[in-house]
């Protein structure tokens, strides 16, 4: 598998084995014929495990609010498919390799899934959807776990990582443990719509303006804002908590970043309406310390190792396998 198939580990034991509560269609464990979108070694791989997969796909790709182009989601099918055909043979050779997976340990992340789900309902009523019992989901915890095991068996206990190899990445790689400057910032709202007329605009900027003197006179800001704000922050009087550039409209932060902690300022207008913004603090772009951070980093790095060998691993399988695909252009 190639470096742009990086990952699969982590895609395929996060959202194919420990299910996410989400809406989405997959044929039942009973009742329906099997359809196979792939054979390995004579293991039907079921296209409502590939269906699955690609909601959930679709799911994170909307929020980007980008539309892959028919070559890219040709070749995001392509690679969905190769992430179960390689979870199949790792898990055919888990079970070559004797790997038990402990019940005490199965339940427990079994558990710890279901805690995610709001009540038995709610459980009920995802278990429903997907035709699927308690039972069926335990099953792909199981393969998940053993597959885990597995490869920390086979490639973990080997993949070894020293203080230089952290701190080397560490210092070559200074941008990735910067913590950027942040402010915290309230702010009274005043809503109007870009598109809105003269008339309304005018009635907006009187609204803020006349808070602005109230301001002016003494009065609390976060009083104003749970009073006057249009804004859902108004129940906390405003506050908007930390954020970095980035993470509001560009005239908000602008205005944000210029002030200095207790300065209030002038009115602001964005696409959202009138603001009129107050510091509350503000945190200087700071760099962690590599004493903090080495752990996380050594972890990190193992499992760069680990991804490596086992995709040099599964090109040896599959030289050896006999797969079948059924996967449909377009």
């Amino acid at each position: 598998m190639n470096k742009k198939d990086g990952g699969w580990i982590i895609t395929v034991l996060i959202s194919l084995i420990f299910l996410l509560p989400m809406s989405f269609s997959w044929a039942g464990e009973k009742g329906m014929a099997e359809v196979k979108i792939a054979v390995v070694n004579g293991k039907i791989i079921p296209k409502s495990d590939f269906d699955r997969e690609m909601v959930m796909v679709n799911e994170r790709i909307s929020q980007t609010g980008k539309t892959p182009s028919s070559a890219e989601l040709s070749e995001l099918k392509k690679n969905i498919l190769e992430n179960l055909i390689n979870l199949e043979l790792l898990y055919q050779e888990s079970k070559k390799e004797g790997i038990q997976v402990d019940e005490k340990i199965l339940n427990e992340q079994y558990e710890n899934w279901k805690k995610q789900i709001p009540s038995q309902e709610k459980l009920n009523e995802f278990l429903k959807k997907l035709n699927l019992s308690e039972t069926g989901i335990k099953d792909k915890f199981k393969m998940g776990i053993a597959v885990q095991q597995f490869v920390e068996k086979k490639f973990g206990q080997k993949a070894l990582v020293s203080d230089q190899e952290t701190k080397a990445f560490y210092d070559s790689n200074p941008n990735f443990f910067k913590n950027p400057a942040q402010v915290r910032a309230s702010h009274i709202l005043i809503k109007v719509d870009p598109k809105a007329d003269a008339a309304q605009k005018a009635a907006a900027r009187k609204k803020i303006e006349d808070i602005q003197k109230q301001l002016k006179n003494g009065a609390d800001f976060s009083e104003l804002a749970k009073k006057f704000s249009d804004c859902p922050s108004n129940s906390k009087g405003g506050d908007l908590g930390y954020f970095s550039r980035g993470q509001m409209v560009k005239p908000f932060e602008d205005v944000a970043f210029s002030l200095k902690p207790g300065e209030v300022s002038g009115i602001v207008e964005t696409d959202f309406g009138y603001h009129i913004i107050k510091l509350t603090d503000k945190k200087p772009e700071t760099t962690m310390a590599y004493e903090k951070i080495k752990d996380r980093l050594a972890a990190m790095l193992k499992n760069d190792k680990i991804e490596k060998e086992t995709d040099l691993y599964l090109e040896k399988l599959k030289k050896g396998a006999k797969i079948e695909r059924y996967l449909k252009e377009g």
